[in-house]
C-alpha cells in the first residue's frame, strides 16, 4: 500500500479530499432538513471506517513491522504521527478551555509541550534512534545492564501510560455522549473499539498510517471554527493574528460585568453557603442527623397539607439522596463547599499575568507557572509513547527531521489555542452573561445533561452572572460552534477531530504499555526462546486486557483531561529523564545510581500528587490523607520533586558505587555513530 514518497502523498491527498468533500456534503445535507443526530453519526461511523481500513490494510505479523512499523517511516510522515500521537485530548480538548479559565496561567502548557521536543531533539531523539531496538526500557537495560532496571523502568512505563490512556479514554466518552446522544459509559467502551480496530492489527505500522490520517482530520477540525468565529466577529479568516483586538474587548466586558451590584450579590451568596457547609462539617455527625430530621418533619407537614404530590416527592427523593453516615457527608460537603468558594472569587481578567489579592498569592501563581512549565517540558522529552515513535525512521538524520516536523505541525494547533480562547470567552460574554435564564440557548441544557456546564440562580432573579455558570475547561472547544451559533456540522467536525486526537493517542499508549509486556518482560526476562509469533498473540491478547481495564477506569470519571495528562507527565518525567540524560552523557552513571534514581523521583511524584490532590483512598481504607503542598507547588508540578531527587540520587550513589566498564564503549558507539550520520 505504502511505496514511496511520491505515493505516500499522493494517498493522503486524495485521503484529505475526500474528508473535504464530506464536510461539504454534510453541510448541504443539513441545509436540507437532516437531523443534528444523525451528522454526529455520519461523522462517527466515516472517521472510525477510514481508521479501520487503513488498520486492516497495515495489517502485520512482523515483529519489527509491529513494534517499530519496520523503521521505514519518513521524517516528514514520521512528524505528523507524532503531531496526532502527541497533541491528545489533552491539547485538542482541555488546552483552549484552561486558556478559557485561567488566562495566561494556561500558557504554561503551550511554553511547557513545545519547549519539551528541544530537549527531544537535542538530547535523546539521535542516540536512541542510532541504539535501534524497540523500547525505552530496552535502552535502559543495554545501557545499565540487569533486568532490575528493566523492569522498574516497564512499571514507570505502564503508569504512565495507563494514567494517561484514561484521560484520552475519558475525552471519548465525552464526546461520544453529547454528539451522538450515547450513555457516557457506552461511549467510552465504542471508542475504546475505535482504538483496538488499529492498534491490534498491526501495531506500530497501522497505528503510524492511521496517525497521519488522523492528524489531518484534528487539525482540519481545530482551525475552521475558531477561522470562522475570527472571520465573523472581525472579517479576517485569520485568528492568530487579530485575536489581540479581540482580547482588548474581552478585558472591556471583564471591567463592566465583573463587579456589578447583581455580580457581587451572588458572589457573597456563594460564600455565605461555603460557610455553611463548613459550619455543617464541623458539627458533625450532629448535623447530619438534624438535617435528616428537618426533611422528616417538612415532608410530614406536607403530607398533611394541600401541597402537591410532585413536591413532596422531591423532597423524598432529597432525604434518599442525603449521605448514610458521616464520612460520606464530610466527602460530599466538603466537595460543594469548595465549589462555592471557588465560585465566590472573583474571576480572573484573562489577561492578567499573576493574579492574587497581594503579593504572596502573586509569588504562589509565579512559583506554580514555573513549576508546570518545567515539567511539562521534561515529562515531553520523557513519555515513552512519544520516544518510541524516534526507533521508526530510517536513519538518525531522519529522526532529528522528524523532531523538526512534529513541532512545526504540533505548533499549528498550540498558535491557534490561545485564540480560541480568547474568542469563545468574547462569546460567552457578549452573548450569554445577563440574559435571562429562561432564554437560554439549547447547547446550555445539552451540555448540562453531560455533566460539564452547571446554571444556578442563587440570587433568585432570572438573570444569569457570571457567577452562576459553571463550564468545565473539556467544554470550551467542542461547545464553542455551539456557542457561536454555527451549523451543526462544525461541531461535529470539531468532535471528529477530537475523537482523532484521542484516538491517535491512545493508540499510542496502549501499544507502549503492551509492548513493555510482551517485549521488555515476557520476550526479554520470561521466554528469550518464544516464536515471532507467539509474541505478538501475546502482545494483542494483553491489548485487549489492558484496553478493557483503561475504559472501565475512565468510566468512573477521575479527573479533568488535563490534570490527570499533567499526572503522566511528572511520573514519565520522574522516572525516565535523568536515567536517560545522565545515561548518554555521563560515563560515571552506574547501574545502581540510575535504579535508585528512578525509584525514588517516580515514587516522590506518585506519593504527592496523592497525598495534595486525594483525602482518601477508599480501596486501601485511606482516610484523612491530605496534606498541604509543599511550596505551594500543585499536585500538577509534582514532577519538579521527582525529577530533581531523581538527578540527585543517580549522581550521589553513582559516585559511591563501582563503575561499569563497559558503559564507556557503549556511549561511545552511539555517540560517534549519532554525530557520523547526523552530519552526513
Amino acid at each position: 500500500m505504502f511505496g514511496s514518497l511520491t505515493k505516500l502523498q499522493r494517498y493522503y491527498l486524495y485521503y484529505t479530499a475526500s474528508f473535504l468533500l464530506f464536510i461539504g456534503a454534510l453541510a448541504v445535507l443539513e441545509q436540507h432538513g437532516m437531523p443534528p443526530r444523525w451528522i454526529g453519526y455520519a461523522f462517527l461511523f466515516f472517521t472510525i471506517s477510514m481508521y479501520a481500513v487503513i488498520g486492516i490494510m497495515s495489517r502485520t505479523s512482523d515483529v519489527s513491522e509491529y513494534y517499530v512499523a519496520g523503521r521505514s517511516v519518513p521524517a516528514f510522515f514520521n512528524g505528523m504521527a507524532t503531531g496526532a500521537d502527541w497533541m491528545s485530548a489533552a491539547s485538542f480538548i482541555g488546552l483552549a478551555g484552561t486558556l478559557y479559565l485561567s488566562g495566561h496561567q494556561g500558557l504554561a502548557y503551550v511554553i511547557g509541550w513545545t519547549g519539551g521536543f528541544v530537549l527531544v531533539a537535542l538530547l535523546l531523539a539521535p542516540y536512541l534512534r542510532r541504539f535501534g531496538e524497540y523500547t525505552i526500557p530496552d535502552f535502559l537495560g543495554a545501557r545499565y545492564g540487569g533486568n532490575a532496571i528493566r523492569l522498574v523502568a516497564v512499571a514507570a512505563a505502564i503508569l504512565a501510560s495507563f494514567v494517561y490512556v484514561v484521560a484520552q479514554i475519558y475525552g471519548v466518552g465525552v464526546i461520544t455522549s453529547r454528539f451522538v446522544s450515547l450513555q457516557f459509559e457506552i461511549g467510552v467502551f465504542v471508542g475504546l473499539a475505535g482504538i483496538l480496530v488499529c492498534s491490534f492489527l498491526g501495531g506500530m505500522r497501522a497505528v503510524t498510517w492511521t496517525q497521519v490520517a488522523q492528524y489531518v482530520i484534528l487539525i482540519i477540525a481545530y482551525i475552521t471554527p475558531v477561522a470562522i468565529l475570527s472571520y465573523n466577529v472581525t472579517g479576517n479568516p485569520v485568528p492568530q493574528l487579530v485575536y489581540g483586538k479581540v482580547l482588548q474587548e474581552v478585558g472591556r466586558l471583564e471591567e463592566r460585568l465583573f463587579d456589578t451590584p447583581a455580580e457581587i450579590e451572588v458572589r457573597k451568596l456563594y460564600r455565605e453557603r461555603a460557610d455553611l457547609y463548613a459550619q455543617k462539617i464541623m458539627q458533625l455527625p450532629h448535623s447530619l442527623s438534624h438535617e435528616r430530621e428537618q426533611l422528616s418533619q417538612r415532608i410530614n407537614e406536607m403530607k398533611n397539607s394541600d401541597t402537591q404530590m410532585k413536591d413532596i416527592v422531591a423532597l423524598e427523593k432529597q432525604r434518599r439522596d442525603m449521605p448514610h453516615d458521616p464520612e460520606q457527608a464530610k466527602a460530599r460537603w466538603e466537595s460543594a463547599m469548595f465549589s462555592a468558594v471557588d465560585r465566590s472569587k472573583p474571576p480572573i481578567h484573562h489577561a492578567e499575568a499573576f493574579p492574587g489579592d497581594d503579593a504572596e498569592q502573586q509569588l504562589i501563581q509565579r512559583i506554580n507557572f514555573l513549576a508546570l512549565i518545567f515539567c511539562l517540558t521534561v515529562g515531553t522529552a520523557a513519555l515513552p509513547h512519544v520516544l518510541t515513535r524516534y526507533y521508526t525512521t530510517p536513519t538518525v538524520s531522519q529522526a532529528r527531521d522528524s523532531v523538526f516536523w512534529s513541532l512545526l505541525f504540533i505548533l499549528l494547533l498550540y498558535i491557534t489555542a490561545p485564540a480560541y480562547a480568547v474568542f469563545a470567552k468574547y462569546e460567552v460574554l457578549s452573548h450569554l452573561v445577563e440574559i435571562p435564564i429562561a432564554k437560554l440557548p439549547g447547547w446550555v441544557a445539552a451540555w448540562a445533561k453531560v455533566g460539564l456546564v452547571s446554571i444556578e440562580d442563587i440570587n433568585g432573579d432570572g438573570i444569569l452572572q457570571i457567577a452562576e455558570l459553571s463550564m468545565n475547561p473539556d467544554v470550551i472547544v467542542l461547545a464553542t460552534p455551539e456557542i457561536a451559533g454555527m451549523p451543526y456540522v462544525v461541531s461535529g467536525l470539531v468532535a471528529a477531530g477530537g475523537l482523532a486526537a484521542a484516538l491517535s493517542t491512545a493508540d499510542g499508549l496502549l501499544l507502549t504499555i503492551t509492548t513493555a509486556l510482551s517485549h521488555d518482560v515476557y520476550y526479554r526476562i520470561v521466554r528469550p526462546d518464544a516464536s515471532t509469533q507467539l509474541r505478538l498473540v501475546i502482545s494483542k491478547s494483553l491489548l485487549l486486557v489492558v484496553a478493557v481495564l483503561a475504559a472501565t477506569v475512565a468510566a468512573q470519571k477521575p479527573g479533568t483531561i488535563l490534570s490527570m495528562v499533567a499526572w503522566a507527565f511528572s511520573i514519565a518525567g520522574s522516572a525516565f529523564f535523568p536515567a536517560l540524560v545522565l545515561g548518554i552523557f555521563w560515563n560515571r552513571a552506574t547501574r545502581a545510581g540510575a535504579l535508585s534514581g528512578m525509584l525514588v523521583g517516580s515514587l516522590l511524584s506518585i506519593y504527592y500528587i496523592l497525598r495534595v490532590e486525594f483525602d482518601s483512598i477508599p480501596w486501601l481504607g485511606i482516610s484523612g490523607f491530605n496534606m498541604v503542598p509543599w511550596f505551594h507547588v500543585h499536585s500538577t508540578s509534582a514532577g519538579l520533586f521527582g525529577v530533581l531527587a531523581g538527578f540527585l540520587t543517580i549522581v550521589v550513589v553513582s559516585l559511591f558505587t563501582k563503575p561499569d566498564p563497559q558503559a564507556t564503549s557503549f556511549l561511545q558507539g552511539i555517540r560517534c555513530s549519532s554525530d557520523r550520520e547526523g552530519r552526513a
